[in-house]
């Protein structure tokens, strides 16, 4: 199928695009590799289409001494083939390389990614594990909100009506900081059906275990101490018990869909330690 007919506007400068915001009948395009098919598809029958890839500002990467931020419109690509700063150790870099396939991450945006909201989205959990937020403007301002708390749902954010998320900023981890990160599909390229996150930077006492593709938000397990019932951060060492219950107070209490995503936060965890 075809989308149906719509008007495009390709605006210059984040001023000019935040003017089109608010309207009905009015969507935002990136990299498309989510919009694209909807509209062919007719799922989205905009009226207005506005592109947003000729702002400059959007494809933006800036490294600070304390936070790195990412445009918008920076492609997983760019990520993977390292065009921008990489303050992670190489974290960003891994995630990107198993976004999908090369064609999607040379079109895909990691602003696009992450306001389309598919709980299976790689960067969702990812950027929550690493603490980041998202920068958003609006007519009112530039606000942050934390990835994890911007996702609300499935493909539904706490972004207004009236706003454009106009970047990510990314806390800078210190050299000790260690990752991992798995997630289980049936084949390469496809949206996981189970995904584990962690991130331990003893350095800045940050330490976050993410369960990822839940059908939702990601859910955050937190507490360091009870992750590990005390003891040193290692796969064996995983209170499973204690994630289990973080995923049943979530809403995921289903035992079979609770042990295929400890097993892959086993892995996950199983790989930062031996990093």
């Amino acid at each position: 199928m075809k989308p149906v007919p719509f008007d495009y506007v390709r605006p210059a400068d984040v001023a000019s695009a935040l003017k089109l915001t608010g309207r009905a009948g009015t969507k935002f395009i990136a990299g498309g590799q989510s919009l694209g098919p909807m509209l062919n598809l007719r799922l989205v029958q905009p009226a207005l289409l506005v592109d947003l890839t000729a702002i400059g500002d959007l494809k933006r990467a800036e490294a600070g001494r304390d936070t790195l931020f990412i445009g918008s419109c920076i492609t997983h690509a760019d990520i993977e083939d390292g065009r921008i700063p990489d303050v992670t150790n190489g974290a960003l870099p891994s995630v990107a390389a198993g976004i999908a396939y090369r064609a999607v991450r040379n079109r895909g945006t990691i602003g696009g990614s992450i306001v389309h909201a598919d709980p299976a989205a790689d960067w969702i959990s990812a950027l929550s594990a690493l603490g980041a937020s998202a920068v958003i403007h609006g007519a009112k301002g530039t606000r942050h909100v934390r990835i994890d708390e911007f996702i609300v749902g499935v493909f539904q954010t706490r972004l207004d009506e009236d706003e454009i998320l106009t970047g990510v900023e990314v806390p800078r981890p210190s050299p000790a900081s260690r990752w991992g990160y798995y997630k289980l599909c049936r084949k390469t390229g496809e949206f996981a059906h189970a995904m584990g996150v962690y991130h331990d930077d003893r350095d800045r006492n940050v330490c976050r275990a993410v369960i990822g593709a839940t059908g939702g938000a990601p859910i955050i397990v937190a507490d360091k101490t009870r992750l590990f019932g005390g003891k040193e951060p290692a796969a064996a060492a995983l209170n499973e018990e204690y994630v289990r219950q973080t995923m049943a107070a979530a809403g995921l209490a289903d035992f079979i869909e609770q042990t295929v995503r400890v097993a892959a936060l086993r892995r996950a965890i199983a790989q930062a330690v031996a990093s």
